[in-house]
């Protein structure tokens, strides 16, 4: 079911990460990916998919924190599902896979930065057995308002 991406999942990956961009404040990018940006960024770093169906319903990934030596073991993920993958095990599945990766490869730590207005994302996230470390008030700026970020963290080791 979860599988390393590759770049012949790039186009399709795009066409499920952009409506998020442009359409919700669960990320507070507002420029949408194009198929060559996430082609580039699956050769740097490990990325994961769910197909089902002949159709993407998840992408995974994570990366160094911040940048410098002294984070090299504190990771950062992200996790995007298609709307009808939403409640069905899929993100589990794929945070689940992240963080072993991330484990195996010597990471202390994730930490899940999730959108103030994303109620949703917090309570998958608890439920995966993070806990919220920090409220950054109004970090992000879309929709022609300030959000705040929440910060939350699992050690994996």
């Amino acid at each position: 079911m979860i599988r390393p991406a590759s770049a012949a999942d790039a186009e399709a990956l795009a066409a499920l990460w952009n409506p998020w961009i442009r359409d919700t404040a669960i990320t507070f990018n507002a420029d949408e990916k194009s198929a060559a940006d996430l082609a580039a960024m699956i050769a740097s770093r490990p990325c994961f998919v769910v197909w089902v169906n002949n159709g993407l319903q998840g992408f995974a990934t994570y990366s160094q924190f911040r940048g410098g030596i002294g984070y090299a073991t504190c990771m950062e993920h992200t996790v995007i599902l298609s709307p009808e993958a939403r409640g069905r095990g899929i993100g589990r599945a794929l945070l689940a896979a992240v963080e072993a990766h991330a484990r195996a490869a010597g990471a202390h730590q994730m930490i899940a930065g999730v959108s103030g207005e994303n109620p949703q994302g917090r309570a998958f996230h608890a439920a995966m057995g993070y806990q919220q470390i920090a409220l950054v008030r109004e970090a992000g700026f879309k929709f022609g308002r300030f959000m705040d970020l929440v910060l939350m963290q699992k050690f994996l080791s």
